[in-house]
């Protein structure tokens, strides 16, 4: 590798152990090669998050976005020196030569920041459905392209579904933790129809519940739908080589540890943002390093229980 890729994918890292600790936790069991995509992975999308998370106006937002795209674009078709000036850019059109990304990934998630930017609401959950593949089921498949499959695993072709669903069980999961913080932002992205089953369509500007809504049945509602996208994407562990599978075991467990604590505290995610410590994480990862849940996953899928 030459000395300014290594600088690039380096940036790339710094980038994701700065802003992204849940998931700099998870990648950090791959092997250098895959890390080092999966991190150009993550400053690109965070690079688009940033902009449809900033102050900007909307006009500036799209502009913006459409000139990342426009990035993305010269990456897909090889025109990314080495020794150009953005390292995102270097480091991501290194990883698209190194493995089979599916860079429309990307466009989606492009996509899925401006439905932000036009400050889109969702109706119905087949209508958040589409906002969260966007946003998350498109960086599974992505992922996935990093971590391939191992030869011959059963049922490997539906292994882009199982991580697209496993995309959206960990957006679900933000949008729970991050409802207070959201709402501040003037965005609601739990389904209007599932607000108003619970009495909760006033919106969560406050440290409490709207008045006379069961704010803890919306969540606990959430949390069940959350559970059932986790079940259904984790038969993509036994799919992967055991450190790829692993990385995915240990970002999952710590999305699902998340859920237990919202569901047993459902109040919390309304004064303040619900995380876990290290010592739990460190936890999740020796269980995933271990092949733990992946056993548990192939003998559950075996016996149809998954």
């Amino acid at each position: 590798m030459s000395a300014p890729v290594q600088a690039a994918y380096s940036y790339c890292e710094a980038v994701t152990g700065q802003q992204a600790r849940n998931f700099a936790y998870g990648i950090r069991l791959l092997p250098a090669e895959k890390r080092q995509a999966m991190s150009a992975l993550y400053a690109f999308s965070r690079r688009v998050d940033d902009i449809g998370d900033g102050e900007l106006e909307p006009d500036t937002k799209r502009v913006r976005l459409e000139s990342t795209r426009t990035l993305l674009d010269r990456v897909r078709a090889g025109k990314v020196e080495e020794d150009d000036t953005d390292p995102v850019a270097v480091a991501l059109a290194d990883a698209a030569r190194r493995f089979p990304l599916p860079l429309d990934g990307l466009d989606e998630l492009i996509d899925g920041v401006l439905m932000d930017v036009e400050g889109a609401a969702y109706e119905t959950w087949d209508d958040l459905k589409v906002y969260c593949r966007c946003v998350a089921g498109a960086i599974g498949r992505l992922s996935l392209g990093v971590f391939g499959t191992e030869p011959g695993a059963p049922g490997a072709e539906r292994a882009p579904e199982y991580a697209d669903t496993l995309g959206l069980a960990l957006q679900l999961t933000n949008i729970l933790r991050d409802v207070r913080e959201d709402a501040g932002n003037g965005r609601t992205y739990l389904p209007a129809d599932d607000l108003a089953k619970f009495g909760c369509s006033a919106g969560f500007q406050r440290a409490t519940p709207p008045p006379g809504s069961d704010f803890a049945g919306l969540v606990h509602f959430e949390v069940r739908r959350a559970r059932a996208l986790f079940a259904e994407g984790y038969r993509l562990l036994p799919m992967l080589d055991r450190r790829s599978g692993a990385c995915v075991a240990a970002m999952a467990g710590i999305y699902r540890r998340l859920l237990d604590r919202i569901e047993r505290d459902p109040e919390a995610v309304l004064r303040g943002r619900v995380s876990l410590p290290g010592h739990e994480k460190a936890y999740v990862a020796v269980r995933g390093l271990s092949g733990l849940d992946a056993r548990h996953i192939s003998r559950r899928t075996a016996r149809g229980r998954v």
